[in-house]
């Protein structure tokens, strides 16, 4: 998975989802839309998955991170590579 289409994910399960979630329900009390619990419950679920799959994705690339130092300086930025 790409970082923009990572980010496009994360914005849509923390942000997207989660307002859309309340505002059907806010919105289907007050005009009496169909559904107006069965909905909400599941956009949350499908945004719980998601943001599994995005914790499993963020885990499985950082792992795959190695930090060295070029040197013993304890004032040396560090180094991220990927790791083959």
């Amino acid at each position: 998975m790409t970082n923009k289409t990572y980010d496009i994910l994360k914005y849509i399960a923390l942000i997207v989802l989660p307002a859309l979630a309340v505002f059907y329900s806010t919105i289907s009390n007050i005009w009496g839309l169909p559904y107006h619990d069965a909905i909400p419950d599941t956009i949350m679920a499908v945004d719980l998955f998601l943001g599994a799959c995005l914790k499993i994705s963020s885990d499985k690339y950082t792992s795959n991170i190695v930090i060295r130092h070029d040197d013993d300086r304890s004032d040396a930025a560090p180094i991220f590579e990927e790791e083959n």
